[in-house]
């Protein structure tokens, strides 16, 4: 017979906030992560994992509320998992955000002596993100008061919303996220209520049936346009094609501004929101803008989630950057030019390195559009021996603009760095836990003259660093 897990509760209270948005506490000379606390409430908490120096727990009740707690204003906010900080005052989430980099260089990097300025706020907190992937499911997550409650529960093999971070495999039924556009909130429902009008299922990860896979929105502030992508299986019926058909004329009949409606095909398992594309309506494409720079967007492309923040990030990156009309610049993990592009405006050359070939097709288009002929792009594998090789090909840059993904950089790209030895580097990252890892190997070549938090994604826990460092 297998021993019952003990359910251990006990109070803590809550002094600092973790990467991930996690409530710290400690208590017996144990650190204890809670989730949905914040720093300085008093909880009561349910030990949910328990380990040697550590233990993870879930708040059961707020005993005593933080100053700076506020009511979530997303009725998904237990389950959801996206807007972790919800219940914190926006300037408690920016100053949080701020100590998450300053954690990090001190903790991982061992560097206690870099300007690390105050995090540049996000102008709008709710109702920025330009691309929301939502996810159908047959397996639809059920909240606490439903499974408690007397009655009935309904609709149980149909879900369209966010995936929830308790079990991956269930999705959230979502009538209402509040950081996409609230117009973006009507053709969410459009799809769910004409898929159960006609009986349309959706797909069941365990089982690999089923028709309805991803709707994904993006929007234009530019143009005040949306751009819909509706993602399934391979059709085996004729209502599923039909439906197609007539969310299209739902959605460009209620959303006036809707500019284009792709119909895509996955019939792998791959989970990714991607797929042949078997009908099109409209250009299929959206138009953004940089600091004067227009950016042709295709339907499965990346580009910064938040326009109402992008103009200030990009600024600042420039700023630092300190570009001059002679400089020769090169510019890593370039994707689709955002940062290359309103460079280039500014310097004699830029050439741009990206692993991903259909990004580096959109640089080129974007580059084509804005008759910029001063800049280069190149697919290339950055973490692959042979990288130094190629960019050996080139003149040692003035400056260095660097953006990796949340991994970071390989060691043998960082060494390479040191080795050009190029005078200004501009570290723009996504995690600074891994930017914090690198400037290990980087400081001692450079002297890292600031560092600013920048909020990309108010709401969540996620924060921008771009840091200058100059060469000793």
């Amino acid at each position: 017979m297998s021993k019952k897990k003990k359910n251990i509760q006990l109070e803590l209270k809550i002094e600092k906030l973790a990467f991930e948005g996690f409530g710290i506490a400690r208590n017996e000379e144990l650190v204890y992560f809670v989730k949905n606390a914040i720093p300085g409430d008093t909880v009561l908490a349910n030990v949910t994992k328990k380990r040697k120096n550590y233990a993870e727990a879930n708040t059961l009740e707020v005993l005593e509320k933080s100053s700076d707690r506020i009511e979530p204003i997303c009725k998904y906010f237990n389950d959801c998992g996206g807007c972790t900080l919800q219940s914190m005052n926006y300037s408690e989430q920016i100053y949080w955000k701020k100590q998450f980099v300053v954690e990090a260089l001190q903790r991982i990097g061992k560097i206690t002596d870099a300007n690390i300025e105050d995090t540049l706020a996000a102008p709008q907190v709710f109702n920025y993100r330009n691309k929301m992937e939502f996810s159908f499911s047959a397996q639809r997550w059920l909240n606490i008061d439903e499974i408690a409650g007397e009655n009935d529960i309904l609709q149980k093999d149909f879900a369209l919303g966010l995936h929830t971070p308790k079990n991956y495999m269930k999705v959230i039924d979502i009538d209402k996220c509040w950081i996409q556009q609230d117009t973006a909130n009507i053709i969410l429902n459009i799809a769910r209520d004409l898929a159960l009008d006609m009986g349309i299922t959706a797909f069941h990860s365990h089982i690999h049936e089923g028709f309805l896979k991803n709707l994904v929105i993006r929007y234009s502030r530019l143009e005040n346009e949306f751009l819909v992508i509706l993602i399934t299986n391979r059709p085996t019926v004729n209502a599923e094609e039909e439906f197609v058909s007539k969310l299209y004329e739902k959605v460009t009949s209620q959303v006036k501004n809707t500019s284009s409606f792709l119909w895509g095909v996955n019939s792998t398992l791959s989970p990714l929101a991607q797929g042949e594309i078997v009908f099109k309506k409209g250009k299929g494409y959206l138009t953004e803008e940089i600091l004067g720079i227009k950016f042709q967007i295709s339907p499965f492309s990346f580009f910064q989630t938040n326009p109402t923040q992008l103009n200030n990030f990009i600024s600042l990156i420039l700023e630092k950057a300190e570009l001059k009309p002679t400089d020769f610049v090169i510019d890593l993990y370039c994707g689709a030019g955002s940062i290359t592009l309103p460079a280039a405006k500014k310097v004699e050359k830029i050439v741009g390195f990206e692993l991903v070939q259909s990004a580096v097709s959109d640089a080129k288009m974007n580059a084509q559009l804005n008759n910029i002929e001063n800049a280069e792009f190149y697919v290339a594998d950055l973490h692959a021996k042979e990288t130094p090789d190629l960019l050996k090909q080139f003149p040692t840059p003035d400056v260095l603009l660097i953006d990796p993904p949340r991994a970071g950089m390989h060691k043998n790209l960082v060494q390479h760095i040191i080795e050009i030895k190029p005078k200004n580097i501009i570290y723009v990252s996504c995690n600074p836990a891994t930017q914090a890892r690198d400037m290990i190997l980087l400081k001692e070549f450079y002297e890292i003259e600031s560092c600013t938090p920048v909020d990309m994604f108010p709401q969540t826990y996620h924060t921008e660093s771009v840091a200058k460092l100059i060469l000793k």
